[in-house]
């Protein structure tokens, strides 16, 4: 297999990126296709979807050995899970899958046909492999069962970013912002009140401490 197209996110790093997509729809992301198939009649159609199955590499994750079990963060990185049971980077073949949602396609563009998503839980210059509708009636299971996961709460961490930080940001970076941090970007098994957790997100390096579930921002500058 080889790549067909490279997205471009905010973030720079691993950190920060949200665990599953669909999880920050502010999170905005535009989708090149490379040279061979920068071609229009590839995507007649897709315009009628809202909704797009991205298969991409986990780029940094490469590995020539695997492991059956991994350690989900989720269970506090001591118990250990079936590979196959888990969504972890570190799989025999690298390869993720995402659902985002299609918000346009441009066709004219000096790079061909670009594809604008939001939703996407990947970082910036990852490989894309193939892209796919999404069909409601079919990849919809209302009756799906969430395994481990289930045993979760999905709690949302209170966000205050002090006025003197957000008024230097641009509205659109700042409302992605206060999704990713509210998703708390913390290691699972980290609970410390007085660390300082930093993160880069498009173009900014951001530092906060997390206090019984509201998250300070501490600094916001520019990236050097």
């Amino acid at each position: 297999m080889k790549p067909i197209a490279t997205i471009h996110t905010g973030f720079p790093t691993k950190f920060g990126i949200p665990r599953q997509s669909g999880l920050v729809p502010e999170l905005k992301a535009t989708i090149v296709f490379e040279p061979l198939y920068r071609n229009a009649d590839a995507l007649r159609g897709l315009e009628g979807f809202s909704h797009i199955w991205l298969i991409w590499e986990f780029s940094e994750a490469v590995r020539q050995e695997w492991s059956p079990t991994v350690r989900p963060p989720r269970l506090g990185g001591n118990t250990r899970i079936g590979v196959f049971a888990t969504r972890s980077p570190f799989r025999p073949n690298p390869i993720g899958l995402s659902c985002v949602r299609l918000e346009s396609i441009e066709t004219c563009t000096p790079q061909g046909p670009v594809l604008h998503v939001s939703g996407a839980d990947l970082m910036d210059g990852t490989p894309i492999y193939d892209i796919k509708p999404y069909i409601p009636y079919t990849d919809c299971q209302p009756d799906a069962t969430p395994g481990f996961t289930g045993n979760f709460c999905m709690n949302r961490l209170d966000v205050i970013i002090p006025e003197s930080f957000a008024a230097n940001i641009k509205p659109g970076t700042l409302q992605a912002l206060r999704g990713i941090l509210a998703e708390d970007p913390r290691p699972r098994y980290q609970d410390d009140p007085d660390r300082q957790y930093g993160l880069d997100f498009d173009g900014y390096s951001v530092k906060f401490k997390v206090t019984a579930g509201t998250l300070t921002v501490i600094d916001i500058r520019p990236c050097r």
